[in-house]
């Protein structure tokens, strides 16, 4: 069960969480529909390459991957969005696409959008397309030490953006 890795990870750090179930979904917005969950509450991760290397991006549902801001902001020579193919062999216990955003789980690093910052709480994707994992915001920049940076564009914004720059 995905699940499982993740559980015993904050088991053992004696961290409080609730695990929710919904019904099969894929997307973010589908995901935050079926948990009753407004989209801006729900975090989603974004795997993308940076100079070559895997990362995650982790912010609100409802909002964009700015990868101009993360090149920018990181230094990097090189951003954009990883494919498929090139992140799902690093998650043998997650389902495609459902990845928690604890990267230090799995050698990678994390960003987080700095309006993730202002949630007492984050709920986000527990390694599966049908559980969804909340805990306080505190204890996960705690355990997984995200760099916060600002990446986000509001979907309102998305059109003005341009579609390149953006996930």
């Amino acid at each position: 069960m995905p699940l499982s890795k993740l559980r015993e990870f904050l088991d053992a750090l004696n961290v409080k969480y609730q695990v929710i179930q919904h019904s099969k979904a894929y997307t973010a917005q589908e995901i935050a529909s079926c948990a009753h969950i407004p989209g801006q509450e729900l975090a989603k991760t974004v795997m993308l390459r940076i100079d070559g290397d895997l990362a995650m991006a982790v912010l609100p549902a409802s909002d964009h991957v700015d990868v101009a801001a993360i090149k920018k902001q990181t230094g990097a020579e090189n951003v954009r969005l990883a494919t498929e193919l090139e992140f799902r062999g690093h998650f043998p216990d997650c389902e495609t696409g459902a990845m928690p955003p604890f990267g230090n789980l799995y050698g990678l690093p994390v960003f987080v959008d700095e309006i993730l910052s202002q949630d007492r709480e984050i709920a986000f994707n527990a390694g599966s397309h049908t559980e969804l994992m909340r805990l306080s915001y505190e204890d996960f920049v705690r355990l997984a030490n995200p760099r916060v940076l600002n990446f986000r564009i509001q979907k309102s914004r998305y059109a003005a953006a341009g579609e390149e720059r953006l996930w």
